[in-house]
């Protein structure tokens, strides 16, 4: 997203003359606002209850334009934004990992008719935040009991802290690759299908692709994959003409164990659309050979910089892989230091250029021990991996939630505020 004009910012800054209350005593409140944009964002909710107008000032549209304006991208608040559940029914957090702070954000807009809301993809792009897709269960489809897909898309603004509703994808799905297109203000979505985590290896499978103009509010159907494709990751390379997405992993048709246990398949491919021929796809082979793992991990991409290709990353068993894109194929980059109960149950996410491996500090080892604890706020531990030093280091906070956040199903992205 754009940022803010000279002269919104202009105009919104000569708001801050008119207010009744005072910010700060002895100060005039220009001076005041930008003395207090320097406050990380994660304490802005906490700060509100401070005083009348501290409130107002904190509430307002303006102070996020103000950071914008006055503060360099690099001092910016790199927070990670945690879905625990179904957003419809519980609120999305904000974590800052540098002032281990938490932010609660409002519900999304509740519909009466649908719940259970999972396997959905959020994605942030400048002061917004955007939910798309997913599955979940309907009151008024038949079977009850039998999960869809949706095409709903939500938008969260940061600047007005309320959510609103966009225009529907063209074609519903969940577990989808989903990447924004640098400087264009647009989200490509891939793949997907009606899978929920109720259910382990059920649900369609879909093989096609759109994408979302934000200026415009409306989807544009592009090439569909090759194939059908769920539960694949996807992501950005390159700039202008020789812009591509690519698109990794997932699962296709499945088979049978004994004729009764359905197994998914797991592709072990890259795709690639070339954006300037029109949106064609050309696969690029393997990432490794038969029986060296099971199907790709837990996939983050760190940006570089507008010229130089995403760094990727993968993570398997304890082990943190790097993609190396002129062979396709993954090297081992490091382990973790602190290995965790239950490797499954584990986030990984890229923030800052740096990547965060985050678990519960005791782990949770049974569906018993974690009902002994639904009324304990859990700790949770960060191993931080800085890919240019080598280097970690790890730090611990108090959970927000009232039970253990399960990975598993948890959806995260990331946004500077």
């Amino acid at each position: 997203m754009a940022l803010p004009t000279s002269t919104t910012v202009k105009n919104q800054e000569s708001q801050l003359q008119t207010l009744n209350p005072t910010i700060i005593p002895g100060l005039p409140n220009d001076l005041a606002a930008i003395i207090l944009v320097f406050v990380p964002y994660s304490h802005h909710s906490r700060l509100k209850s401070i005083c009348k107008s501290w409130k107002q000032f904190f509430s307002s549209k303006i102070i996020i334009s103000l950071r914008q304006k006055h503060l360099p991208l690099s001092t910016l608040s790199p927070l990670l934004c945690i879905f625990p559940q179904d957003p419809l029914i519980a609120s999305p957090y904000l974590f800052d990992p540098r002032n281990l702070a938490w932010s609660p954000l409002p519900p999304m807009p509740c519909n009466p008719h649908v719940y259970g809301l999972c396997n959905f993809t959020s994605i942030c792009i400048g002061s917004h935040l955007y939910v798309l897709g997913g599955s979940l269960f309907d009151t008024r489809s038949y079977p009850l009991d039998y999960p869809c897909p949706s095409s709903s898309a939500f938008r969260f603004d940061f600047g007005t802290f309320s959510w609103e509703t966009l225009a529907p994808m063209i074609n519903p799905r969940g577990s989808f690759a989903c990447a924004a297109a640098p400087n264009l203000d647009k989200i490509l979505v891939a793949g997907g299908g009606s899978r929920h985590t109720m259910f382990g290896a059920a649900g369609s499978r879909m093989s096609s692709v759109e994408m979302y103009d934000i200026g415009k509010d409306e989807w544009v159907a592009l090439d569909g994959l090759p194939r059908f494709r769920a539960g694949c990751v996807g992501f950005f390379v390159g700039n202008g003409e020789e812009r591509e997405f690519w698109v990794m992993g997932g699962y296709g048709e499945s088979r049978t164990v004994s004729g009764v246990f359905p197994v998914d398949q797991y592709y072990r491919d890259v795709l690639v659309m070339e954006m300037k021929n029109g949106g064609k796809w050309r696969e690029l082979g393997d990432m490794w050979e038969e029986g060296e793992r099971w199907k790709l991990g837990k996939i983050v991409v760190v940006e570089d910089g507008p010229s130089e290709a995403p760094a990727v990353f993968m993570l398997d068993r304890g082990d943190i892989f790097s993609y190396i894109m002129a062979s396709n194929s993954w090297i081992k980059e490091t382990s973790l230091p602190r290995k965790t109960s239950d490797e499954s149950s584990v986030g990984f996410v890229a923030l800052d250029g740096e990547l965060h491996v985050i678990s519960h500090l005791n782990g949770v080892k049974s569906k018993e021990c974690q009902r002994l604890r639904q009324q304990k706020r859990s700790t949770m531990l960060v191993q931080i991996y800085h890919p240019r030093t080598k280097s970690w280091r790890s730090v611990t906070t108090r959970s927000p939630f009232q039970h253990p956040l399960d990975f598993k199903t948890a959806v995260m992205c990331t946004i500077r505020l």
